[in-house]
């Protein structure tokens, strides 16, 4: 009797240690409330006393699940410049996908808000930067900070507060600088478009005034943070610009992340420079954790403007010819935060044979093996999100010529989100020099400055292949490969 009684109060505990295990997993993954999928219609906010009237503007809460950490959403606040307003330039209009955050949103399950700067700051619909004494509680930071707490204290939109950022262009970078500086404690990841640092004017966008330094910035970025500065710690931060930007100064997008890295103080490493597909090189700066937490992305031949990518408008200051700006800063902010915890469980196993099946001069097309109830798959091109998939293959392409890239790819389960990636592999895009190969004696290699001579023995010129003695008697082929590159035998 008493064993029976044993083995019936072990079959209890291993059942209640089951249903335990089942609804820790049930939490895990537990579903937050579906949105419209729609940009909502214009909505009415807080009122600015400072600079007049109530803050409006637009916000997208979609019908997808959170992809990002900890199940829950992420909030991103996008900022217009000047001269541009949320209806019809930042959300999806007429004219395009606006900035094109919709379909990153969709992706990760975030919440987008659009708002449009109160009053006429600047004469020109700017947002204020340039306050010298800027507040939580008034004017454009005032009402910017209480729209984001609306969304965050809201249950229905499951935001995660770990994972609040912004963004934004011109005045609208400016004042996302200013937010990242003043509210460190809410602002996990900014991302910097054409800004202005801290302490610089309206009329000195265009070039930056004698003796002011990424120090200056920083410093005036440390005293608005006051008791918040601690927060820095676990802050990240990224600055674009357009080498054609001839309104805002060129060099205040490194200078805006230099700041910031003295800001989070510490010893900074210096990665190495790769490409974006659309024109752009990203150079990320990691601290003495290994960290990722600036990055700096300079687009080549774009003018002052939003890069928005494929699909987004491409009219007053939107580009869409250029990169996909919310494509790499999103995935570059959930990649890299540093306060939200572990995300779901990864579902089945990453992908497996990836591998390059062609080359040109601009693109890599890769294929992988398919993974049971996957959905769709992303592409990862130095470790930045380049594309997505529904199928096993895809093609990179807007790479540049002789350039060797890494590549990884991840499974979405509809369930339980993207899988770990797989095994990385290295592809190299093929050289932009036509090949041609020669037949001749060594004495007329060297002499038509194909090869040389050293110690009578004849030497490919950039290879430094030995060729046998320098006379006429001695034959080789020799292919040129590059520009005074050239190598024993035909072209391959």
């Amino acid at each position: 009797m008493a064993q029976h009684a044993r083995h019936h109060w072990r079959w209890l505990i291993g059942l209640f240690a089951t249903l335990v295990a089942a609804l820790a997993a049930t939490s895990v993954h537990a579903a937050v409330t579906a949105g419209p999928g729609a940009w909502s219609s214009q909505q009415t906010w807080a009122a600015d006393t400072v600079n007049g009237g109530n803050l409006t503007g637009y916000f997208y809460w979609p019908a997808s699940q959170p992809t990002t950490p900890n199940g829950k959403r992420a909030l991103v606040l996008v900022l217009h410049g000047c001269q541009q307003t949320a209806s019809g330039d930042v959300i999806n209009n007429a004219n395009g996908a606006g900035f094109n955050w919709k379909a990153i949103a969709d992706q990760y399950g975030a919440v987008i808000l659009a708002p449009n700067a109160t009053g006429n700051v600047y004469s020109n619909h700017c947002w204020d930067y340039a306050n010298t004494s800027p507040s939580r509680t008034a004017g454009h930071v005032g009402a910017l900070l209480d729209l984001v707490n609306r969304f965050v204290t809201n249950a229905q939109y499951a935001i995660d507060p770990n994972q609040v950022y912004v963004t934004g262009l011109s005045s609208g970078g400016g004042m996302t600088m200013a937010l990242g500086c003043i509210a460190p404690d809410i602002f996990a990841g900014i991302g910097i478009n054409a800004g202005p640092p801290p302490g610089t004017t309206t009329a000195q966008i265009g070039y930056v005034p004698s003796g002011y330094t990424a120090t200056t910035a920083a410093n005036k970025c440390k005293a608005w943070a006051g008791s918040n500065a601690s927060k820095f710690s676990t802050q990240i931060a990224g600055a674009v610009w357009g080498t054609s930007d001839y309104t805002v100064a060129q060099a205040y997008g490194p200078m805006d992340a230099a700041a910031l890295r003295i800001v989070y103080g510490g010893t900074f490493t210096q990665g190495s420079t790769v490409s974006i597909a659309g024109g752009g090189t990203n150079t990320p700066y990691t601290d003495s954790n290994g960290k990722v937490r600036t990055h700096e992305i300079s687009v080549s031949g774009m003018a002052h403007a939003w890069p928005a990518g494929t699909g987004g408008d491409n009219t007053n200051y939107v580009d869409a010819t250029h990169i996909n700006y919310p494509v790499f800063v999103m995935d570059y902010w959930v990649k890299n935060n540093l306060r939200a915890g572990s995300g779901p469980v990864q579902s089945g196993s990453a992908p497996t044979g990836l591998a390059t099946t062609a080359t040109t001069t601009t693109s890599v097309s890769l294929s992988w093996n398919a993974v049971a109830n996957a959905t769709s798959y992303n592409v990862y091109r130095n470790g930045s999100k380049v594309g997505s998939a529904t199928s096993t293959t895809y093609t990179d392409t807007g790479l540049i010529a002789g350039t060797t890239y890494s590549y990884t790819v991840t499974e979405i389960d509809p369930t339980s989100g993207e899988s770990a990636q797989s095994t990385a592999i290295s592809a190299t895009t093929q050289s932009s020099y036509t090949c041609t190969a020669t037949t001749a004696s060594n004495y007329a290699h060297v002499q038509a400055g194909r090869a040389h001579d050293s110690g009578g023995v004849a030497y490919a010129n950039g290879s430094n292949q030995s060729m046998g003695l320098d006379n006429l008697f001695y034959t080789n082929t020799l292919a040129q490969t590059a520009a005074g590159y050239y190598v024993i035998g035909n072209c391959p």
